[in-house]
């Protein structure tokens, strides 16, 4: 497995991904109250920015990552906490269904095969299960230098469609945050959005 993250991983816990980050757990936060029974899985779990803020609100975290580089410094902050439990692969590597929460910020436009995902979550969430996703809403590529990418961001209504037709119960999608970027060419801006789904 390709660590496409190895050479950003040291430098990963920068101010901006950490601000992005309480952007993202306010607003996630705000809309779905996390139960302390709750088992909660995340996709693109990365250094731990996002899932080691929702680990103490539930019983046990499973937190995903393709980057075994990311996963490492992730591993040094755990201190042997039991309540996490570590996937190091892709979502589909796990199959048990009995996930209560699955949450996801910035990682979806590096997934292969959203439509795929979005069904395989609906074989690991129990019904009434929460799935909060954060992403870029479509953009032209230049967020990421114009590397190539699996997904320059979403439809919103697209992916919404397809979390309907895995069956799943679309609540809110809206535009939470705007990344802005400034160069000595242009000024861009990147609408980042929050789709809140309810397993039925």
């Amino acid at each position: 497995m390709n660590d496409n993250f190895h050479a950003k991983a040291a430098q990963w816990d920068s101010p901006d991904k950490i601000a992005m980050t309480k952007k993202f757990l306010s607003e996630m936060l705000f809309h779905v109250n996390p139960l302390s029974s709750w088992k909660a899985l995340e996709i693109g779990a990365g250094t731990g920015l996002v899932g080691l803020n929702v680990e103490p609100l539930v019983a046990k975290v499973v937190m995903v990552d393709t980057s075994e580089s990311m996963l490492e410094l992730l591993k040094q902050k755990l201190h042997g906490n039991s309540r996490v439990e570590i996937v190091h692969g892709e979502v589909f590597d796990y199959k048990h269904q009995d996930i209560d929460f699955v949450f996801s910020a910035m990682a979806f436009h590096h997934l292969t095969d959203v439509e795929k995902t979005i069904q395989h979550l609906a074989t690991i969430t129990k019904p009434g299960a929460w799935v909060v996703v954060g992403d870029l809403v479509t953009e032209d590529g230049s967020f990421h230098n114009f590397e190539p990418m699996p997904y320059c961001g979403f439809d919103t209504e697209v992916l919404s469609k397809q979390f309907v037709k895995a069956g799943f119960d679309v609540k809110q999608v809206k535009i939470y945050n705007v990344i802005t970027r400034i160069t000595e060419e242009k000024t861009s801006n990147y609408d980042q959005f929050m789709l809140i789904a309810k397993r039925l």
